[in-house]
């Protein structure tokens, strides 16, 4: 299945700003390790306000449970909070082979 990740974080008050580059560092890592192994397919930044800090990314799982596992290791999860949307397939869709 595949799964549609609104990501909005919101850095905790009085994180200095290595805390900050350090957390960065270690979901850049995290995020290329999902990717090798099929479970981060892309990452998108919406138009943004200013200060705010959000992605919209687009994973792969069984299910729901290994999404949350997937979601779960991610360091930034510590410091934000997810709208999950499942998708489907869509019969027009034309990244699809033809039936």
């Amino acid at each position: 299945m595949e799964f549609l990740v609104d990501m909005v974080t919101t850095v905790p008050e009085g994180t200095s700003e290595d805390e900050v580059a350090d957390m960065r560092r270690r979901e850049a890592a995290r995020s290329a390790e999902l990717t090798a192994q099929g479970n981060l397919l892309r990452l998108w930044r919406p138009p943004l306000a200013p200060g705010e800090w959000r992605t919209w990314g687009l994973f792969r799982a069984d299910d729901a449970d290994e999404l949350e596992r997937v979601l779960a290791s991610m360091p930034l999860r510590a410091w934000r909070r997810e709208t999950i949307t499942p998708l489907t397939p869509h019969p027009n869709d034309p990244g699809q082979p033809s039936r």
